[in-house]
């Protein structure tokens, strides 16, 4: 799960964030994370929608490689 100091560095930052949901790249959200809760985050997209999405799944800088989620 991701920390609120990590959560609050992208937020600072105002940098893209990718969320790997599951092994199927095309699932991947991308967008800015806005706001945050012990159990959701909501990101910001590019269309300007917001999308709320469980801690658990994988934050990752967009300019990075992708994770696997099951490593």
């Amino acid at each position: 799960m991701i920390t609120d100091e990590q959560l609050n560095q992208y937020r600072l930052s105002g940098e893209m964030v990718r969320v790997v949901r599951d092994n199927m790249e095309a699932n991947d959200v991308k967008g800015i994370v806005v706001a945050w809760n012990e159990e959701q985050v909501m990101i910001r997209r590019r269309n300007r929608k917001v999308v709320k999405l469980d801690r658990s799944y994988i934050y990752e800088p967009v300019d990075e490689p992708r994770s696997n989620p099951e490593a």
